[in-house]
């Protein structure tokens, strides 16, 4: 049995935490935290087994722990779990780019830093070409203008969505640069780029467009051993839009994995 803890109790860490409360073989919730502490023990209050409420250095007493929040608290959760050997799942993988140290830290101290797939698909394909050689890897990002509201590029450059009649590029430039504009919005541009050729070399486009329901990405991969182009209309979080109802889904997935006797997928 591995002991699991949640840093962040919103549309992504509060679905996983009532997944693990109603049982998943091999693992148990043991503690959860948020911003707001008082609002978090009364979210976990109802649960058949109530998780911990701590802070978040604190989530690193587990054996996985669970990033599932804003960008800005990563280190928080993510240096103590690393240095202490433990899993830690990171679903911000924008904010895991700059931090690559991170990985030889875990490397030195025994942990693992694993980056569920998310609201995208086909990093099992992108990594299995990165063996081999990769001319290119794009990815098209078309949202619902809620969906981008807030992002730090929009701010400094003084997009605004408010009214938007048709479909809008807001940005043109790499994955690195995309995950950092919009740290709540792209994590799937930074997952794509940790699975392939890298931040720099990957492209990557994001639209605002008033005519779709869904967080829609479009990946076209030109390799060596293959070309593939691959696009998913995720369901945006009735709780958050910024992010899709896979990924919490796809965070439970990859906990699953690191227990499951039959495992499918590289």
């Amino acid at each position: 049995m591995l002991t699991v803890a949640i840093g962040g109790l919103g549309a992504i860490g509060l679905e996983v935490a009532r997944a693990l409360d109603a049982g998943v073989d091999g693992l148990a919730l043991i503690a959860a935290s948020a911003r707001d502490r008082d609002r978090a023990r009364a979210r976990v209050s109802g649960f058949r087994a109530p998780p911990e409420v701590v802070d978040l250095p604190s989530l690193a007493a587990a054996d996985i722990v669970v990033e599932a929040a804003p960008a800005g608290v990563f280190d928080a959760i993510a240096e103590p779990a690393v240095a202490a050997g433990r899993i830690l799942l990171a679903c911000s993988a924008g904010a895991l780019l700059p931090r690559m140290h991170l990985v030889e830290a875990a490397r030195r101290s025994g942990g693992r830093i694993v980056v569920p797939t998310g609201a995208l698909l086909g990093l099992d394909a992108v990594r299995a070409a990165a063996e081999g050689n990769i001319a290119s890897v794009r990815m098209e990002t078309r949202k619902p203008p809620a969906g981008l509201a807030g992002a730090p590029y929009l701010e400094e450059h003084g997009i605004t969505l408010d009214g938007l009649g048709g479909p809008l590029c807001v940005f043109r430039g790499n994955a690195r640069a995309a995950a950092a504009g919009f740290p709540a919005n792209v994590n799937v541009a930074a997952a794509l780029a940790l699975a392939g050729i890298g931040a720099e070399r990957t492209e990557v486009e994001i639209w605002a467009d008033p005519g779709v329901t869904r967080n829609t990405h479009t990946i076209r991969v030109e390799a060596e051993a293959a070309r593939f182009t691959m696009t998913i209309e995720g369901v945006p979080s009735e709780a958050n839009p910024r992010t899709g109802r896979l990924t919490p889904l796809s965070v439970l997935a990859c906990l699953r994995g690191l227990t499951a006797t039959l495992k499918v997928g590289s």
